[in-house]
């Protein structure tokens, strides 16, 4: 199973649209995870109409009609992985552990909010991942989203991609 991971996408208040590689990503995956601050409804009608499946959640930065449409946190299995994603997470200092606490049911775990590239595992095995941002990369040298497979219940392949803008 092919997935896709982005967060932070700001859309159109820090570009326009999502950059080609990362669509063209999206068109190819299984399943999509987007851990919120989508900021306009247009781009969550967008995603789910050219995804296979769609896994999201709100971020701080959305309003009304998008926590309408999505949860705080959404839950998933996906080819025997459990699955949760979140916005936020909290501060880095502990975030493994807080993290771990409050996710003991779950293999990984997808956040957002920090636009930093993240993927490390807690105590006990979580792993904790966050995507950066396509289109806002703050203080980051690039604006990434991550590709992963999960085979047999495994999340495998992990791969961070930079992106150029179109």
């Amino acid at each position: 199973m092919r997935l896709v991971l982005t967060a932070d996408t700001h859309l159109p208040k820090r570009a326009r649209d999502l950059p080609g590689a990362l669509w063209a990503a999206i068109e190819e995956a299984d399943v999509v995870v987007h851990a919120g601050d989508w900021v306009d409804e247009a781009l969550l009608d967008a995603m789910t109409a050219r995804s296979r499946r769609l896994v999201g959640v709100y971020g701080n930065n959305d309003g009304p009609a998008l926590r309408a449409r999505l949860p705080e946190v959404a839950r998933v299995e996906l080819d025997g992985l459990r699955v949760a994603v979140v916005h936020e997470t909290g501060p880095r200092t502990g975030r493994e552990k807080r993290c771990a606490a409050r996710f003991p049911d779950v293999d990984v775990l997808v956040f957002g909010h920090s636009h930093i590239p993240w993927d490390t595992e807690a105590p006990g095995g979580l792993r904790l991942i966050n995507p950066g941002s396509p289109t806002d990369r703050r203080s980051q040298p690039h604006a990434t989203y991550l590709s992963a497979t999960i085979d047999s219940g495994r999340l495998t392949e992990v791969t961070l991609h930079r992106l150029t803008r179109d």
